[in-house]
């Protein structure tokens, strides 16, 4: 009996084995040691390429150009890895990889994992990495975030921060330029992070900062400018934005500095991570190393194209898993980092997403995860295992973003003349009210009515992200003057300011597309991604121009940072706490219980009119409450007897 149970443990195991092999094809590596292992002493690599018939080492003095230094062939090792060490000293050496597959060498790659690169991130760098920390940096702690739905974001480019005339920062679309304060528009207005810190948002969530494959960093007077969804090394800064692109360490040092500046000043850092797919397919790093295996694949052995950018990366299998947890680690532990928004979430399949969210809430309780819950295409992984936003409440603490409420509150992001809630447009309450709801379950919500989502996807509040727009298409002014192009510029800037009082005042994670506050146009560019600065560049004399529309929008964030009832926790306090009142097209009205959750104001009302004509609201429903916004104005407090919603605005009402 126990020679047979070993024979069934030995078959069983063998299937299990066979299983595993049919279904990834090579054992994955369990180490924690890919790449370079650096000492004063010795430098040792090891790169997992389980294909490989032969692999190098290529070493160099410069980061392009010029013959190799040496070129080292690599001892194969356990679990599909190559390896060399190198004894003594390489620090600023840079090196490259490269295998041979079915009798063919392939082309020279930087490490996957490189921690430092050279000028167009061809070849990684050997680096110390405490060498780039700043002076300070042991000391240097995270703003503290005690919930999701306490942080206020804020999308922004880099580059567009800084890089306009009128700026007034010296070190234009620069890592550094983010870190200069006392810096003012031409009529003394602040800019850059000054401005950041005045308008009181909690998180900035920088558009991809890691080193992507669009800009030549060799020139950089040449006039370049791309968003930088086109990821090349995804472990160390991208080098257009370092003040010296050659040597890898300036980087990271700058971005570092810029990182603790923005600690020392109450702002969280959020990164903009795309995981999702990589700029080169065929030539990646990845496919170059081991072919084929970090990508989907269709029946007819293409690559799979869910992001419509040529190729999308199969998350579930082991090694890409393994990169993406290993990635946003280091990011966490090397660059004090404070949250990921995952571009094209919705290609990355639930359980590796899980795996990174419980292993970054180890070790950094208040980070901040969201993505986008959507695709570009379709994938050939199924639908009922990617992080789409059907499958929010298969994910733990990780956002999506509702374009429910997006689109409510605009119109259709693929029509630009469609007009939204805010813009007049009839039978858009029901989507203001789940985007209000932050797509939590609320009795009063009429689904089948929503605009996209017919039932309720977020667990809790804290997993929806509530916005109006962001980099993709048209800015919200943009939108608006599009869609609304009949109505006068006072009413576009009504509209403008009820939509922004809406993600303001709603439920969930607040998020702002940067220069929103001062109504921030792209002349009319739906897909700014490769436009130039003429077009993306933050143009810092509209802070002047419509400085009453930036004082309401720091207002606006004043007001939900004071008050918990905008910032509810759980979805039962959502059911609970919120009360729709019955009211005509076009008006939304409700009111949050305060006391609960310990608010200073025991009931709010909020009221919004998405109407071109006056409506009143019932001396009934208001007795007893004080004014705090009246038509998009906030005014010192004062009891009522009636109250008139004039078009296009928001009014808020509170009982102390």
């Amino acid at each position: 009996m126990k020679l047979l149970f070993i024979l069934m443990v030995l078959c069983a195991f063998a299937f299990y084995c066979r299983a595993q092999n049919k279904k990834e094809s090579f054992l994955p590596y369990t180490g924690s040691d890919l790449g370079l292992t650096w000492s004063p002493k010795q430098s040792i690599f090891r790169i997992w390429a389980p294909t490989a018939s032969k692999a190098q080492l290529k070493l160099y003095s410069q980061s392009f150009g010029g013959e190799p230094l040496q070129t080292i062939g690599l001892t194969k090792s356990k679990q599909g890895t190559w390896t060399a060490t190198l004894p003594g000293n390489y620090l600023g050496t840079y090196y490259t990889f490269r295998i041979e597959y079915k009798g063919q060498w392939l082309n020279e790659v930087a490490d996957p994992y490189a921690k430092a690169v050279g000028t167009n991130g061809k070849r990684a760098m050997i680096v110390d990495l405490k060498k780039t920390n700043p002076k300070g940096w042991e000391n240097d702690h995270s703003p503290q975030l005690k919930s999701p739905t306490d942080a206020i974001i804020y999308e922004l480019h880099i580059r567009d921060a800084s890089i306009a005339a009128n700026s007034g920062i010296i070190n234009k679309g620069k890592f550094t330029g983010l870190t200069e304060t006392g810096t003012k528009n031409n009529e003394n207005f602040s800019t850059g992070l000054d401005h950041l810190t005045q308008l009181g948002v909690t998180h900035i969530h920088l558009l991809p900062f890691f080193d992507y494959n669009s800009v030549d960093e060799s020139d950089t007077l040449k006039a370049q400018y791309n968003w930088g969804y086109d990821p090349l090394n995804y472990n160390t800064p991208e080098g257009s934005y370092a003040s010296n692109t050659t040597d890898g360490n300036v980087r990271i040092k700058e971005f570092k500095q810029l990182i603790k500046t923005f600690h020392e000043n109450g702002l969280s850092v959020v990164m903009d991570a795309v995981y999702n797919h990589t700029a080169l397919t065929g030539e990646s790093n990845f496919n170059q190393l081991v072919p084929g295996y970090y990508y989907r694949q269709t029946k007819d052995g293409k690559f799979s194209n869910a992001t419509a950018c040529g190729n999308e990366t199969a998350s579930e299998k082991a090694m890409m898993r393994k990169f993406m947890l290993e990635s946003v680690l280091y990011w966490v532990n090397e660059y004090h980092v404070d949250g990921f928004r995952f571009d094209l979430m919705g290609v990355h399949d639930i359980e590796t997403m899980n795996i990174i969210s419980a292993a970054l809430h180890k070790i950094k309780p208040g980070i901040l995860l969201y993505g986008e819950g959507w695709t570009a295409g379709a994938s050939t992984l199924p639908d009922s295992l990617r992080a789409l936003k059907k499958n929010a409440a298969k994910l733990n603490a990780i956002a999506v973003f509702s374009d429910d409420i997006r689109d409510g509150i605009k119109g259709s992001v693929f029509d630009a003349a469609d007009k939204g809630f805010a813009s007049g447009k009839d039978g858009m309450e029901e989507s203001i009210k789940f985007g209000i709801a932050a797509a939590c379950k609320h009795p009063q919500i009429d689904y089948s009515k929503v605009n996209y989502s017919k039932a309720p996807y977020a667990k809790e509040p804290g997993s929806t992200i509530t916005y109006t727009e962001c980099h993709d298409n048209n800015t919200l002014w943009d939108k608006l003057s599009i869609s609304a192009a009949t109505a006068t510029v006072k009413e576009r800037i009504e509209m403008h300011k009820l939509a922004l009082s809406i993600v303001l005042t709603s439920q969930g994670i607040s998020f702002l597309h940067a220069g929103t506050e001062f109504l921030r146009n792209k002349k009319g560019i739906e897909n700014s991604f490769a436009s130039p600065d003429s077009i993306n560049a933050i143009d810092w004399s509209l802070k002047t121009k419509n400085i009453a529309v930036f004082t309401y929008v720091q207002q606006l964030i004043q007001l939900r940072k004071a008050h918990p009832a905008f910032r509810l926790q759980t979805a039962a306090q959502i059911k609970d706490n919120i009360l729709f009142f019955d009211t005509p097209p076009g008006i939304i009205g409700y009111q949050l219980n305060g006391v609960t959750v310990k608010d200073s104001w025991k009931e709010i009302q909020v009221w919004f009119n998405g109407n071109g004509e006056e409506k009143e609201i019932p001396a009934l429903k208001i007795n007893g409450f004080k004014t705090v916004i009246v038509n998009n104005i906030f005014v010192t407090s004062s009891s009522l007897e009636k109250l008139i919603l004039k078009p296009y605005s928001c009014i808020v009402l509170y009982k102390e």
